[in-house]
This record gives structure tokens, sequence and C-alpha cells, in this order.
């Protein structure tokens, strides 16, 4: 008998507990309707230079506009419901690089995003922090990267668009991510990333250094095509032999920061 109270016990506890975890991702269900990022769109026009690099200055010094809407993203969480997939994914890129130049912004001056994780206790590094909130829920950059971007959308060109505010990262887009126009912007960005010889060496068909997120995050690229080579040669100008020998440049962690 005590060991069939036992089994009954546990199994109230486990459905209990499936009962409260469902009722809280119903509770964190979103009814928002799209929202524009032109606020957005016209700090980063402002801020952004064409090499990618960020006036975190001028960012604090327009916190009114910038504020306001990191509050637009807050109360807005996308919604498969109202929201098609290009809407969903700009905006989590949006909201991705503006919470990091938030992120940075708030502990300026720093020399590297690295160093933010000094000021913020018992956390493993920068990406953890848990300091996101949109509706109910509250995200690190990490959530939304690994948990959202990359499993939802499994589209690899996100890797170009995510910016990690170092100099090593590809180059933050002077301009929002709007749905009108997302797969073009992907592409450009994929494209860019791929020329620039500051973050990418390829310098004839048989030997190339490239950015360490090509094996980092091997396994997305080899998603959509064979091999890293032969998305590498989806986008880049100069072609890859299959053999080529690949190397992999230093990550630069400096802030990227115009001077």
């Amino acid at each position: 008998m005590s060991m069939r109270i036992t089994k009954i016990t546990v199994l109230l506890l486990v459905i209990s507990t499936f009962t409260a975890c469902f009722r809280q991702i119903k509770e964190a269900e979103s009814d928002s309707k799209p929202i524009s990022h032109a606020l957005f769109d016209s700090l980063l026009r402002k801020y952004v230079n064409t090499e990618g690099m960020v006036s975190y200055k001028g960012f604090i010094k327009d916190s009114l506009a910038f504020n306001s809407y990191l509050d637009l993203l807050s109360k807005n969480h996308p919604n498969e419901k109202n929201w098609s997939r290009d809407e969903r994914l700009a905006y989590w890129l949006n909201a991705y690089n503006a919470f990091t130049i938030k992120l940075i912004c708030n502990y300026y001056p720093v020399q590297s995003i690295k160093d933010v994780k000094k000021g913020v206790p018992f956390v493993s590094d920068t990406w953890t922090i848990e300091f996101i909130k949109i509706e109910k829920r509250t995200y690190s950059l990490n959530n939304i990267e690994h948990n959202i971007v990359r499993p939802t959308f499994n589209d690899p060109r996100v890797h170009f668009a995510l910016n990690c505010a170092s100099m090593s990262c590809p180059k933050l887009l002077g301009e929002a991510y709007r749905a009108e126009g997302l797969q073009k912007q992907l592409d450009v960005q994929a494209r860019d990333f791929l020329k620039d010889t500051f973050r990418n060496k390829i310098t004839s068909a048989n030997k190339a250094e490239v950015s360490k997120l090509f094996t980092w995050f091997a396994g997305d690229f080899k998603k959509v095509e064979p091999s890293v080579v032969a998305f590498i040669n989806r986008y880049s100008d100069m072609k890859l032999a299959d053999n080529a020998q690949i190397d992999f440049l230093e990550y630069d962690w400096a802030l990227n920061e115009q001077k």
C-alpha cells in the first residue's frame, strides 16, 4: 500500500509540474502585432558608419529615442499568429543588436564586450546575463541567438547579421532589418562579410584564412550546403576548391567603437 501511495504521489507531482509549465507557456504567449523598426533604423544611420563602427556615445546621448525603441521591443513579443516568418526574424535580429548596444552603453566605457561580465557577479560570461525583458519573458543574448534565432529559422546567414560589438564580428548594418527586403539584406551581409579582408582572407582557390564563425557554427552552414567551402562559394567572389587549405583567423574581441 505504501509503495502504491508513493507512486500515486509521484504521478500527481509530475502532472502538477507539467500543468504549471504549460500554464507558464500559455501566459507567455502574446497577441502583439508586428512593429515598426523605423526608430532603430534612424539611430543606426546616425551612429553606425560604413565600416560598421559604432558611436556608443551617440546612442548614450540619444538615450531617449533609443530607450523608446527598446521599450517598443519589450512590449511586443513576436508570435506566429500575427507575424510572418520574416517579421519575426527581423524583430529578433534587431532585438539582439539593439540590446547588445544597450549592454555596452550600460557599462560604458569598456574595451571589450567581454569586460561587461566583470560588473555582473555570478555569470559565466556576458552572453548569459538575463537582462532582456520582452513581455513576460526574460532573455539573455545567448537565449535569443541559440534558443530562438538559430533553431527556429535555420538560416546560417543570421551569423552575418547578429553583431557582438567586436571587431571580428560581421559589421553592424547601418540600417534596421525589416521584413520587406530581409532576404536581400541577409544576402548582402553574407557577401560583404566574405569580401571583407579584415575578417576573411580568400586569396586564391586553394588557400583561405576565414572567420572562426565558420568553424564555431560549421553545422549550421552544412545544413544548407554539403560543406563549409560550398557555403562560402555561394557568396564569395573568389571560389575555393573543394580541397582548399582553410585556416581560421584569431578573433578580435576589441570593441567596435568609432574613434
